[in-house]
């Protein structure tokens, strides 16, 4: 049996590159910032609610979230700002990243665990784990589940 995944590839920060299972992705949406509605008192990585399919879908600083710089907000930039919508359970939720790269097969066997020297234990619990490319950089692998059932906005999902 093979241990090959699908996982879609995207940039985090200035040089990392992150993935997420194909699994849980439901779709990938091109957003403007105008058609975010922001939220007051809400914690600065969540930008607001956006209307998807007529639903009310979160959207979440992906990048700020897991403590890196936040995505600058300015209309022109975030005008072409790529969401990934992940679901679980019947609650969808949409991350904002910089770039979509593209799909990477990746052996889940060559998944190696996080650990406190690599890994704050603030975005630890967010993640997989992570594989090593042929260019011997990290990937990190996104748990869209752990993401989705952050309590950070779980209470208003």
């Amino acid at each position: 049996m093979s241990s090959q995944q699908k996982f879609l590839s995207f940039n985090l920060g200035a040089k990392g590159i992150a993935v997420i299972s194909l699994h849980d992705i439901t779709e990938i949406l091109q957003v403007s910032l105008t058609e975010i509605c922001c939220i007051p008192q809400m914690p600065s990585s969540v930008l607001g609610i956006y209307n998807w399919r007529g639903d009310m879908l979160w959207l979440v600083d992906l990048e700020e979230m897991l403590g890196y710089v936040p995505l600058p907000k300015e209309a022109n930039f975030l005008s072409k700002m790529m969401a990934i919508v992940v679901q679980n359970e019947g609650k969808s939720l949409g991350l904002l990243v910089r770039q979509i790269m593209d799909i990477e097969c990746l052996d889940s066997n060559h998944l190696k665990p996080t650990n406190s020297e690599l890994f704050s234990s603030e975005i630890s619990h967010f993640l997989n784990g992570y594989f090593i490319n042929d260019l011997e950089e990290m990937i990190i692998n996104l748990n869209a589940n752990a993401i989705i059932q952050s309590p950070m906005w779980s209470i208003h999902n």
